[in-house]
């Protein structure tokens, strides 16, 4: 079994000078304007308006790019200001996933 991979490849921003701090609170806004729609989703938010399903998901989808694109922004942000190798750190974080046993490694053939 291979473990699958979703690559999504987004930009730097470059109108933007972001800190450590600013992208933090960038990412739990985002964060939170995703929950806001997935409780919608689920009628938690208590509203009595309904939204379309299908535009629904839409939105959600669109917020988590947001969050993706706030994540990935803050990736930059530690590569340049404090020099963090975000390749190695993404190894590390594959490694720690085989550990945890969230995915299996490429030599384990448990099917």
């Amino acid at each position: 079994m291979r473990t699958e991979y979703k690559m999504i490849s987004l930009p730097k921003l470059n109108n933007l000078t972001p800190g450590l701090e600013s992208t933090c609170l960038k990412l739990m806004e985002e964060a939170g304007e995703l929950a806001q729609l997935i409780g919608k989703f689920r009628g938690l938010n208590g509203e009595s308006d309904v939204m379309d399903e299908k535009k629904l998901v839409e939105n959600i989808t669109g917020e988590l790019l947001d969050v993706a694109q706030v994540a990935v922004s803050m990736m930059f942000v530690l590569e340049n200001q404090y020099n963090i190798n975000i390749e190695d750190s993404i190894e590390h974080h594959i490694n720690k996933l085989i550990k945890k046993g969230y995915i299996k490694s490429e030599g384990d053939h448990n099917d």
